[in-house]
């Protein structure tokens, strides 16, 4: 897993280091229990250690093993290596309750640190009560409304909001987000990553508005702070973004898009994919609103530095092929009423676009699938997975949109009198159909909700060509071939039904 996806809370030189989901870096005090003198806060400061109420230093053989446990246990937790990771982070939580005692702050970061292997491994079940009782032992050692407090119930509110527990998360977002404001002020960074938490919660739950203003003022605080160009602030535009284009606000979205494309025009340039892929973002809303001109001129901007950046047959290659055949392909109907020859001519550019986003899919697809007759991919990886994903993705809506294609160039010519080949588009949603079966054969693919869609739309579009083709002495084949279709679609909608249907 990426060390962007961590919450890891641990101890060095007398600071907490805690990763966030949004990659954020926050810096806290160590959360030792301050002395009453200042002189006592000097020296703690200095030694990193906790101080009991005599003035002594708590440093015995258990807190110096608890410390190497937890720098080991980090180490291999940022590795990947969670079952020896796991083992050192249950010794250190051990050593921590016998060297600080068992109602210590350090052990609440031990408790903690145990918990985010346990939710990084999805074990649920078993990181909650952890996570609870480290924000109990701060809350009874340093109060409830201490900044470590706060940041102790902010990573609490990821852990349900990963689980999409959105009330729940809502509560500890909204309690670290009231006590960020005392302590940190609400120019913070820090108060405004809560913020934009809490307004992904209240999203989530319908809540859009609300939402909506959260959001934008954590953006707010991240500009005047002088982070507008960094990668958080970035993300939290491209969020605000989704939620426009979601709710149709393109022309909003839009606004979006250029001030991110502005940004990563001037830190990046096109040779970096961040800015390819924020240009994308722009011409498929551009898209959408119907300006197609400027949104052909993106998307092959976007081709050409993808080119430049990534081997010819990768799959973002593929993806951008499409995107402009479907450009191409609004210019055509729009070209019909006009100009039947320019629309045909619009069809054809489409058409040699999305044969080269096939090939591509189809490549990358017979690389991955093992050639021992076995029908499955080449070991069971997530890499592996999420590449076979995408190319068959990409395959079938490549696909789907020939056979549509087809369909209305075979209207066009007919129109002008002239013969059009009846079979190009049954043959290309077939096509759509057998390459999900052939290469939907990992279970968490061919039942991928997106991936399902798809097949879905190809199965109705060939059922509507060939049933209005029907004639009277059609074939009893074909006529059984319907009947299957028929069966096919109505199983798919089923499976698709029944799925909770989840806001991202």
């Amino acid at each position: 897993r990426q060390c962007g996806e961590l919450c890891l809370w641990i101890f060095i030189s007398g600071q907490a280091v805690i990763l966030g989901l949004n990659s954020s870096l926050v810096l806290a005090e160590d959360v030792s229990i301050e002395p009453s003198s200042e002189t006592d806060k000097q020296g703690a400061n200095l030694s990193g250690l906790h101080r009991i109420e005599d003035g002594s230093i708590t440093s015995n053989i258990h807190t110096s093993k608890w410390r190497v446990f937890t720098d080991a246990g980090r180490d291999l937790f940022l590795q990947g290596k969670l079952e020896e990771a796991e083992k050192l982070f249950s010794s250190a939580l051990q050593e921590a309750k016998e060297g600080f005692g068992e109602r210590d702050p350090h052990v609440a970061s031990a408790y903690n640190n145990l918990a985010e292997l346990y939710r990084v491994k999805n074990a649920f079940d078993k990181a909650e009560p952890l996570y609870l009782e480290a924000v109990k032992i701060l809350e009874e050692s340093l109060g409830l409304e201490d900044i470590r407090v706060g940041a102790a119930l902010h990573n609490l509110g990821q852990f349900y909001l990963v689980q999409r527990k959105l009330e729940e998360a809502r509560m500890c977002y909204e309690r670290a987000l009231k006590i960020k404001r005392r302590v940190l002020g609400q120019g913070h960074t820090d108060y405004a990553d809560t913020m934009y938490h809490l307004g992904r919660v209240m999203y989530l739950q319908g809540k859009e508005k609300d939402a909506e203003t959260l959001i934008q003022d954590s953006i707010r605080i991240m500009e005047e702070g002088g982070l507008r160009e960094s990668t958080i602030c970035l993300r939290r535009l491209r969020y605000l973004a989704q939620i426009y284009v979601k709710s149709n606000r393109l022309a909003e979205a839009e606004n979006v898009q250029r001030k991110i494309l502005h940004t990563m025009e001037l830190s990046k340039g096109w040779n970096s994919l961040d800015t390819v892929i924020a240009a994308e973002g722009l011409g498929l809303t551009l898209k959408s609103q119907g300006n197609l001109i400027e949104a052909k001129d993106i998307l092959e901007r976007c081709l050409e530095a993808r080119k430049n950046i990534l081997p010819e047959d990768h799959i973002q290659v593929a993806s951008n092929m499409l995107y402009i055949a479907r450009v191409e392909i609004l210019n055509s109907n729009r070209l019909r009423k006009m100009n039947t020859s320019e629309a045909i001519v619009e069809l054809d550019k489409a058409k040699g676009c999305l044969a080269h986003s096939i090939r591509i899919a189809q490549r990358i697809l017979r690389k991955l699938v093992r050639q021992d007759g076995t029908q499955q991919y080449h070991g069971v990886s997530k890499e592996t997975i999420k590449d076979a994903h995408a190319a068959l993705g990409i395959l079938l809506q490549s696909l789907n949109a020939l056979g549509l294609l087809e369909i209305t160039k075979e209207e066009l010519l007919e129109s002008r009198g002239e013969h059009a080949p009846a079979v190009a588009a049954e043959n290309a949603l077939r096509q759509c159909i057998s390459s999900f079966k052939e290469f939907g054969i990992d279970r968490s693919i061919s039942n991928s909700p997106g991936i399902q869609a798809e097949y879905l739309s190809c199965l109705k579009h060939l059922w509507s060509l060939i049933s209005n083709r029907a004639s009277e002495d059609l074939q009893q084949s074909r006529r059984a071939n319907l009947q299957e279709l028929k069966d096919e679609i109505k199983r798919v909608e089923g499976e698709l039904s029944q799925r909770p249907k989840h806001k991202n």
